[in-house]
């Protein structure tokens, strides 16, 4: 049977690693216990995380156990990393209910039963009743301030202003990873990339304590061909939720992807193959959209379920062939019909500004009801809602429908 490091390693997941040979031996000879974080800084997950789920149902198949940590009490202060500001501060309330939603979320990735069923696990329940004094002395110790100042998650907000709170969350995090490996057998932190810093921070610690059992490893992150994150949208992240991204949104973005990325995203966010990945990542020209289609069904059908993916594809596929099919479009309400079509266009989220709205008008970019669009200061009226709606189309992919 094929060690689970090396599926991971096929398909591209793989970034760093603290201790290769042993990982490797040890995926080869037992059960192991390895957890995953998320941040309840917002009431859904997003394609970020999508991720990591996908590594832990690749684990847990191979006979692994997933321990999917909710940061109920990292939270609270934010992890810094990547940030060059501090993160919004969440109330109690609006953390405990973003943990409800992101639960209900990673329960359709991993499955909670059989001999490796996977675990949620909240760390506010106990990082609230950590005494500080003890604390610092028992975890504070094993840490050098010029080795954490040194991490590349605090180089950002060293020039803008690093306050105390932030680097605790180093810290807090090392701690998780001590606590759920002394209660749960766990030997095993991964994360994305910019994780690092923090994943290095717990197996340091449990080592410095005397154990020698624990191990990390990261994931590349989503990113593009030219090196940008994916995942961003004029409307802002790509939610998993389906009333913060839409279905049918979801899957046009993955049908719109750079013919370079096809490979990724096959590779990182569905289960097909690697012999079928591999075929469809080789097709040229005009058939490449043949994979493209594939990855946009396969990944929204993982996200939101068979019947929704139909659906989106028949939308697009009926846009797209001219048949109008409407239904399943992303849709924005106005109350004004004479609104500007620069208005509508930053409303809708087809453009992130009024500028960038201006910028698509003048280069020809804009068709409203299949008329285009070359004046930028056109205004909509009740003409162009002759069926209750109209629609508006960037490109020859991205359609959005309003209505009054």
């Amino acid at each position: 049977m094929q060690n689970v490091f090396d599926i991971l390693e096929q398909r591209g997941y793989i970034e760093q690693l603290t201790h290769e040979k042993e990982m490797r031996e040890l995926f080869e000879k037992e059960s192991v216990s390895f957890y995953i974080g998320i941040d309840p800084t917002a009431n859904s997950m997003h394609i970020g995380h999508f991720v990591a789920l996908m590594v832990a149902s690749i684990l847990q198949k191979a006979g692994h156990r997933p321990i999917i940590l909710m940061g109920g009490g990292t939270a609270a202060i934010g992890d810094p990393s990547g940030r060059t500001d501090l993160r919004q501060m969440l109330t109690r309330e609006q953390l405990d209910a973003n943990v409800e939603a992101i639960k209900k979320q990673a329960e359709r990735f991993v499955s909670f039963e059989g001999e490796n069923a996977a675990i949620i696990v909240n760390n506010k329940d106990w990082l609230l009743d950590l005494n500080y004094i003890d604390f610092m002395k028992e975890i504070g110790s094993k840490f050098t301030v010029a080795k954490m100042i040194s991490q590349e998650c605090y180089k950002n907000r060293l020039e803008t202003g690093l306050t105390f709170f932030e680097m605790g969350y180093l810290l807090l995090q090392s701690y998780d990873f001590l606590y759920l490996h002394d209660k749960y057998n766990c030997k095993m932190q991964i994360g994305g990339n910019d994780q690092w810093s923090n994943i290095i921070g717990g197996v340091e610690l449990i080592r410095k304590i005397g154990t020698e059992d624990s191990y990390g490893l990261t994931f590349k992150l989503l990113t593009n061909s030219e090196g940008k994150k994916m995942g961003k949208t004029a409307k802002g992240a790509l939610w998993l939720n389906p009333e913060k991204t839409s279905p049918y949104e979801f899957y046009q973005y993955w049908r719109n992807v750079a013919d370079t990325d096809v490979r990724k995203i096959l590779s990182l966010l569905t289960f097909l193959p690697m012999e079928e990945i591999d075929r469809l990542s080789s097709l040229e020209g005009e058939k490449i959209n043949e994979a493209k289609k594939t990855a946009a069904y396969e990944i929204t059908k993982l996200i939101h379920g068979e019947e929704e993916a139909k659906k989106a594809e028949e939308a697009a596929n009926a846009l797209f062939s001219g048949n109008g099919n409407t239904e399943n479009m992303p849709t924005t309400k106005i109350d004004d019909t004479n609104i500007s079509i620069v208005d509508a266009l930053v409303l809708t989220g087809i453009a992130p500004s009024k500028g960038q709205a201006r910028t698509l008008i003048s280069q020809g970019g804009i068709t409203l009801n299949d008329e285009k669009i070359d004046d930028i200061n056109y205004k909509l009226s009740d003409d162009d809602f002759k069926e209750g709606y109209a629609i508006i189309r960037k490109g020859k992919k991205i359609y959005h429908k309003i209505e009054k």
